[in-house]
Parts: structure tokens; C-alpha cells; sequence
């Protein structure tokens, strides 16, 4: 399944959204506009969902509560909305819609609360909360049905699939220096730095077909490289990434994670999530530290790499290299426009100027990304 419609109101910076969403969805946009909010929406029902260590009231107070939450914009209804519909391809009639209302308690411990669940399968509703059990005890409102195992029997699938969302945005030097931060593991890691843990505990046989796949893809983007494989410490067990680059001396050019180049580590990192499994991927401005060449190639890989798996894969990204892709289609991109009461999300193909640039041949980079430039952008060469 893959989220074909999404409908948020009052979610951070946008005062509402209404819009349909492919298998390959690019969100576009200047600074600020809001393109980690708009990925954050999906990680947030997918924290809600979880069973253990989740749940509304720590998905919340993870992001600081409701009011950094909710929509500044979001005066006279302060309620905070989101309704998702999944369905096997675009365009189909949706197999399940997940409503989800928040608000918070006015008085006494201002929790925040479930002012809405509704759930339904196909035309049949299987789920409408407040229930006449939830007005006799609010403290039932707290919690939603998504996050207990036994409320959600006869939406289980709409559970598991939440609870499958993937997030991986990797920091480099989390990775790179890992053993010498050893800092505290964001839950769900996002940012790579227990990625080789991660790796490790993947079946032998698929960590080995991956690294093929990887290695196949790193040995045309990184000249030099020769061979990829995962290894361990031999006296503390660690595991490690490593690989042979080509070098006079047989063997002398083998070479660790820590000493991989930024964009090298992310890619490594964007390969893998790509080929771990068939969840909801989200993937934050992959074209960080990768050469432009590479970027350009992104979109096509993604596709590929995908093709025949349903697996859909919303991203976020400021290139006009990862845009050129002729094959892009106008709705496939969400077009994210800073406005006085929030940040409005369209369609590309539904801006008439955006639609008729496409249908002259340009590329969705060149029809899209100038309208996410600041209009007082090139004041900055003026500044001393």
C-alpha cells in the first residue's frame, strides 16, 4: 500500500494540505518552507503507532508538546488534524483512511488529547472516536487506537504499515566517529549512527546481496573502489564497513568507514535504506556531499531500484540535478510556497505556468526550482 491523499490542519507551519501523493513524491521548496515539517507528519504517525516506547503523548512530547506543534496560524481552531488514504496505486479508490483530531485540555493538566480517531475500510466505518466509553472517561482520549494492540484488531494493517514508516538521513560524522561519541541513540536512529548495527543484524544472505548491489553502484560513482564487504573487529566485535580501493600495493588499499569520504558514507547509507525492504521511505536532501553527476542519476536509481516493489518514497531536496530527470512527472512534485497564514502545498501540474513550461519540454528542475528561490536572493553578493 502507498498513501495516496493527505489532509493536515494546523501541522507546524502549514495551515492546511490537501493534496494527492505518487510512489515517487519530490517536495520542493525554499528555505523554511517547511520540507522537514511536511516529512515530519509521516514520522509522527508513525510514533503514535508504536506499541512500545510511543504513543500520542511521547510522540508529542518528543517534538515539544502542542505548541510547537500546532500551526501558529491556528488562532480561532486550535485543533491539529491529519487524515491519511492508502490505497495499492495511485489514483485507486482508497482500501483504508486514518483520521486523527488532537487537541489539549484548556484547564487543569492542559493533556493533550484524541478529539477524533476515525478509521475506515473502504465505505464501512470500523473506527469513530469519542465512543460513549471515551465520554465516560477522558483518560481514554489520551491514548489513540493505533497505538493498542487491542483496539486496532480490525485495522491492524493500517498499524503495521505506520509503524513501518522509514526515516534515514544520515550525519556523516555520526557515523564516522560513532565509537568516540558515543552519545545517546536518537530512537529509530535517523541520522545513522548505529546504521552499521543495523546492518549487522540483517540475515547474512540478504546483507550480502545488498552489499553486491552497493558495491555494483559505489564502483561507478567512486572510480577508485574496487571491492565493498562488512566485516568485524576482530577484538571488540564492532562492526565495520570497509573497502579496497585500487592501489600499487596488493591489499594496502583497504580502508574503514572512518575514513570514507561524507559522500561515500551517505551513499552507502541511501543505497541501503533503498533496498531494506518495501515501507514508507522518506529520504531528507539525499544530494548532500554527493557529486552532481551522482544527483542527476538519483531519480532513475529510485525507480529502478523500486520497480515491481510498490514501495513508495517521498523526498525532500533543493537540486535541480536530482530534478532533471525527463521521466519526472509534473505530479510528482509538491511545489511548498511560504505565505502570510502558513506554507501552501500544491501540485506542480496544477500551476498552469509550471504545467506549460513541462509540456514545452523543460525538465521539472527548470519548471519548478526557480519559483523556491528567495525574491531578494541575489541582494547577498551586496552585503560587506
Amino acid at each position: 500500500m502507498i498513501v495516496t491523499h493527505l489532509k493536515v490542519k494546523n501541522w507546524r507551519n502549514f495551515r492546511t494540505i490537501d493534496v494527492s501523493l505518487r510512489e515517487r513524491q519530490f517536495i520542493v521548496g525554499p528555505n523554511a518552507a517547511g520540507k522537514s515539517n511536511f516529512l515530519d507528519i509521516f514520522r509522527f504517525i508513525r510514533d503514535v503507532a508504536k506499541p512500545e516506547g510511543g504513543g500520542l503523548q511521547k510522540a508529542l512530547k518528543d517534538r515539544g508538546g502542542v505548541s510547537k506543534v500546532r500551526s501558529l496560524s491556528a488562532r480561532k481552531d486550535p485543533e491539529i488534524a491529519i487524515e491519511m488514504h492508502l490505497a495499492e496505486a495511485p489514483g485507486a479508490a482508497a482500501e483504508w483512511r486514518y483520521a486523527l483530531g488532537i487537541r489539549q485540555q484548556t484547564r487543569a493538566l492542559r493533556l493533550p488529547y484524541v478529539s477524533y480517531e476515525r478509521v475506515w475500510h473502504g465505505d464501512r466505518q470500523v473506527v469513530d472516536r469519542p465512543n460513549e466509553a471515551d465520554k465516560s472517561d477522558f483518560e481514554r482520549l489520551t491514548q489513540t487506537y493505533l497505538e493498542q494492540i487491542g483496539a486496532n484488531s480490525e485495522f491492524r494493517d493500517v498499524t503495521k504499515f505506520f509503524q513501518a514508516v522509514t526515516y534515514l538521513h544520515i550525519v556523516p560524522q555520526l557515523l564516522r566517529y560513532a565509537d568516540q561519541i558515543q552519545g545517546r541513540i536518537i530512537e529509530d536512529d535517523p541520522f545513522g549512527q548505529g546504521f552499521l548495527e543495523r546492518v549487522a543484524k540483517t540475515p547474512e544472505t540478504t546483507r550480502k546481496a545488498r552489499f553486491r548491489t552497493i558495491e555494483g553502484a559505489l564502483k561507478i560513482a567512486v572510480p577508485q573502489l574496487q571491492q565493498l564487504q562488512f566485516t568485524r573487529d576482530e577484538v571488540t566485535g564492532r562492526p565495520h564497513v570497509q573497502a579496497l580501493y585500487s592501489h600499487w600495493r596488493r591489499n594496502a588499499g583497504w580502508q574503514r568507514e572512518d575514513q570514507f569520504s561524507d559522500g561515500t558514507l551517505r551513499l552507502i547509507g541511501l543505497l541501503w535504506s533503498l533496498l531494506d525492504g518495501d515501507s514508507l521511505l522518506l529520504l531528507e536532501e539525499p544530494e548532500l556531499s554527493l557529486n552532481a553527476g551522482i544527483v542527476a542519476q538519483l531519480a532513475p536509481l529510485i525507480y529502478r531500484l523500486q520497480r515491481g516493489r510498490r514501495r513508495q518514497i517521498v523526498t525532500s531536496t533543493h537540486s535541480d540535478a536530482l530534478l532533471t530527470e525527463q521521466g519526472i512527472d509534473g505530479r510528482e512534485v509538491l511545489l511548498l510556497s511560504p505565505a502570510a497564514e502558513g506554507t501552501e502545498v500544491v501540485v506542480a501540474a496544477d500551476v498552469e505556468e509550471v504545467r506549460a513550461l513541462l509540456e514545452a519540454g523543460f525538465t521539472v528542475g527548470e519548471a519548478v526550482l526557480p519559483r523556491t528561490k528567495p525574491p531578494l536572493s541575489t541582494q547577498l553578493a551586496f552585503i560587506h
